[in-house]
């Protein structure tokens, strides 16, 4: 049984290999390197076809991914990708044994139609799809100036237009239709896998199973562990002594805070974050890519000398 993967998250990956499954996983070049332990762990369990990163006018050459664009590049580079349908249809229709399912990422709603089974990935939760979904064909809503009220989802969030993912169109342009055409037939797909659970996301995960066929929806993550490891490089966040302080506090009581890979604040922000959470006395975990701000000096400067044990916590876990 051999199933295809379109640049899904290695972690996912990982998880669908079972005896006598083949998994195939479809890759520009730039983005292999991110496969390799996978590919060192299940060398015989794991291929990969690589094809070349579509050209795109206003991409900068030698850039295949998202973070190196920021939020702006999300429709950009789902007009790349829409580029590779051909290479791809080619490919299955020459295989062997031709994948019996395919797992791609949410920016490839247009694979929904290669025909075979598509589970749609979201590396994000339920709640950005969610809104992606009934946001979709409601262009009029950025007519307006005033807040725009989600009414149909859990709770019925409130949103200003410019604080409503970078994902959803905001213009006619033609390449804009298509991204629409593109978060729609998501759903639309044989199932749907999150990078949640429901404990997370319970409200918003039964929301998607009401309109996903079949309730094939999936909650497999969180699935990243970077920063919750003394081996990752990337960080010095002492999992054990985190889990530790986790579990010491209350139910409900901690805000997470994270941005995400494509937004970056700037000083002030987080200056401003800061002064807030401190006047707040919440406790938080703030979690931050490797940045230029010294993002613990800010905290603890901000909180002062009133800190006391949260102050050298900061100081630590920044």
């Amino acid at each position: 049984m051999n199933r295809a993967m379109p640049q899904p998250r290695p972690e996912t990956i990982r998880g669908s290999l079972k005896p006598h499954i083949m998994v195939s996983i479809i890759v520009t070049p730039k983005n292999l390197p991110y496969l390799s332990p996978l590919l060192s762990a299940h060398p015989s369990a794991v291929s990969v076809v690589t094809l070349p990163f579509p050209h795109h006018p206003l991409i900068p050459s030698g850039v295949e991914n998202v973070k190196d664009l920021g939020g702006y590049g999300n429709p950009l580079i789902m007009a790349s990708l829409r580029q590779l349908r051909e290479p791809i249809v080619n490919w299955l229709s020459s295989h062997p044994n031709p994948p019996v399912a395919l797992i791609s990422d949410f920016f490839l709603g247009w694979t929904k139609d290669l025909g075979i089974p598509r589970f749609a990935f979201f590396s994000s939760g339920a709640f950005l799809a969610s809104i992606l979904h009934f946001v979709s064909d409601k262009p009029h809503l950025f007519e307006s100036t005033e807040p725009v009220c989600l009414s149909d989802l859990p709770r019925s969030p409130v949103f200003k237009t410019e604080h409503l993912p970078s994902l959803i169109p905001q213009s006619p342009l033609s390449q804009d239709l298509e991204s629409v055409k593109d978060s729609t037939m998501n759903f639309s797909s044989y199932g749907c896998i999150f990078n949640t659970c429901e404990c997370l996301e319970e409200d918003y995960m039964e929301y998607v199973k009401q309109k996903v066929s079949e309730n094939r929806v999936f909650g497999v993550g969180p699935l990243s562990s970077v920063g919750l490891s003394k081996e990752d490089s990337v960080s010095n966040v002492d999992a054990k002594a985190l889990l530790s302080w986790l579990d010491g506090c209350p139910d409900d009581s901690v805000l997470y805070i994270c941005f995400g890979s494509q937004k970056v604040l700037t000083k002030e922000q987080c200056d401003d974050l800061a002064l807030g959470l401190e006047k707040s006395m919440t406790r938080f975990v703030w979690v931050t890519v490797p940045d230029p701000y010294e993002m613990g000096r800010i905290i603890a400067d901000t909180m002062g000398e009133s800190g006391g044990e949260a102050r050298a916590r900061a100081k630590e876990m920044g």
